[in-house]
């Protein structure tokens, strides 16, 4: 069914019954659509130029580049250069002194800039994402009233969030800095172990499905030895970099000992995931998700040891910087932008790509999709797993049979069937979680007085190395959970099978 335009002076939105008994949506596109105050999705005007974007979708955008500019707001107030440069005030933006004496009653008024600035925005962002998540809880059909909440008024919830930013530029700093540091701490880290849960289950997932291929067929066989030999090669050199830019014979102690300890892990890890014991229990189990994880582990390691604070040690007669990458061993080292910009860019794409996969899979598993999605079972392999190309319709759903996606030729504008394609509120309370992460991050989580964004991604913190590393520490004893596990079961009992889930990707087919 097609969108069709209302010429006359009418109402901007309206429903009106076909001949086929279903509903159609005609819109009156000048005032909505310019300004997305109401309750239209702002689809209706991106149509033209990108026919497959759909409501959920272009949702997800929208509010993925709103966490995105408030965490460049975050940088841009934590940035001591950028502080002075602009404002031209080395010791932060003060709030002028007539409104801090009506609001606060005295003349010591909060800075608008560093690390309460961050913290005050991140409470902003993070209220306005924790509130939306309670308010859809439950939210099964995007026909709902509820789901406009998620899809339109745009402008109203800008404003919306400006209002609690502002808000919480008006709160003292001994009222907010106590009570907001361990919620975002303990925020964090939730965040820290779902990002752990996902990269656990997205190589288990991908090493099941592929296995199954290559008991099949050999090309898949081939497949699976391609991506575990690339991922084993990208750790490898990653660990040689590390050891070559991030050591010195004159120090760096803990740095070898870690990248050490690490590697010992990536192959303590590769040798049980096949073990005969480990693959009487799982039949599945190979190297290629211990060659992800192996991966992720040097990742974990990279991103730790650009976070450590450098050490200072006298090398004949002169002061010399180690452990940080540098030109030359015999030249002092210089703390490297470029490995900070790298470091962050990849955190940040983890961040998105995390509140992206965690509401799709909530959506499809369930509240408890931690726990499910380790025991799924593929009905063929697929190099793209995670998303089959048939949609399998629910129980009672009308339209008869599944069709392949590839056959849908409709060419109204797509939105959502009977389901959601992904959960609404599992998405604004990843955002809300990633909120706390990025606040943390940048304020070196325990350690936020006096935090500088050049501080945070060039000279690091020690809070922020240990938490990294006890990060990788996490994914280590997380993925030998996920191995040992099946030992623990009685060899009595017989293993229920593990449901299989039909639902696992909604393809948009249906206009509205």
């Amino acid at each position: 069914m097609g969108a069709k335009a209302v010429t006359g002076p009418s109402t901007s939105l309206r429903l009106t019954q076909q001949r086929s008994g279903v509903s159609s949506v005609m819109v009156n596109p000048p005032f909505y659509q310019v300004t997305c105050c109401g309750p239209v999705p702002c689809t209706c005007c991106c149509h033209s130029r990108w026919p497959l974007l759909t409501e959920s979708t272009s949702s997800r955008l929208f509010y993925i580049l709103l966490h995105v500019g408030a965490s460049a707001v975050c940088c841009l107030l934590l940035s001591r250069t950028v502080v002075e440069r602009v404002w031209g005030k080395a010791h932060g933006i003060q709030m002028p002194s007539e409104l801090c004496a009506h609001l606060f009653g005295h003349s010591h008024c909060p800075v608008l800039s560093g690390s309460g600035a961050v913290y005050r925005v991140c409470a902003g962002t993070a209220t306005f994402h924790l509130l939306q998540a309670v308010l859809l809880v439950h939210l099964e059909s995007p026909t709902s009233p509820r789901a406009q909440l998620h899809n339109s008024f745009w402008v109203l919830k800008l404003l919306f969030l400006l209002a609690l930013c502002a808000v919480a530029f008006c709160i003292p700093d001994e009222h907010l800095f106590p009570a907001w540091h361990y919620i975002g701490i303990c925020g964090g880290f939730t965040f820290i172990l779902l990002q752990l849960v996902l990269i656990t289950a997205f190589a288990h997932s991908w090493n099941k499905n592929w296995q199954m291929g290559a008991a099949q067929d050999c090309r898949w066989f081939l497949a699976v030895l391609l991506a575990t030999l690339g991922f084993y090669s990208m750790a490898g050199v990653t660990a040689v970099l590390l050891f070559r830019h991030y050591t010195h014979p004159a120090g760096c102690l803990l740095n070898k000992m870690l990248l050490s300890l690490h590697l010992c892990f990536c192959g303590l890890l590769s040798f049980l995931s096949i073990a005969p014991c480990i693959r009487l229990k799982q039949p599945r189990s190979g190297l290629l998700q211990a060659s992800v994880i192996s991966c992720y582990i040097m990742y974990l390691t990279f991103s730790a040891l650009s976070s450590r604070p450098p050490e200072s040690v006298i090398l004949q007669g002169q002061n010399h910087t180690l452990c940080l990458p540098g030109l030359s061993k015999m030249e002092p080292q210089t703390p490297d932008t470029s490995v900070a910009v790298l470091s962050a860019g990849i955190m940040y794409t983890c961040v998105l790509l995390a509140c992206v996969e965690a509401s799709y899979l909530a959506e499809v598993f369930g509240p408890l999709w931690i726990v499910k999605v380790y025991s799924y079972e593929f009905q063929k392999p697929s190099l793209c797993f995670c998303c089959p190309k048939i949609v399998v319709p629910e129980e009672g759903q009308r339209g008869g049979a599944a069709k392949p996606a590839d056959q849908e030729t409709s060419t109204a504008p797509p939105v959502q069937a009977q389901h959601l394609s992904y959960s609404y509120s599992a998405f604004h309370f990843v955002l809300f979680l990633a909120s706390l992460y990025v606040m943390v991050t940048l304020t070196s989580w325990f350690s936020y007085e006096g935090a500088e964004l050049e501080k945070t991604f060039t000279t690091g913190s020690w809070a922020t190395f240990w938490v990294k590393v006890a990060s990788c520490w996490a994914c280590v004893l997380l993925y030998l959970g996920l191995l040992l596990a099946p030992l623990c079961q009685s060899p009595t009992q017989d293993p229920q099978p593990p449901p299989i889930f039909k639902r696992q990707c909604h393809r948009i087919s249906i206009a509205r």
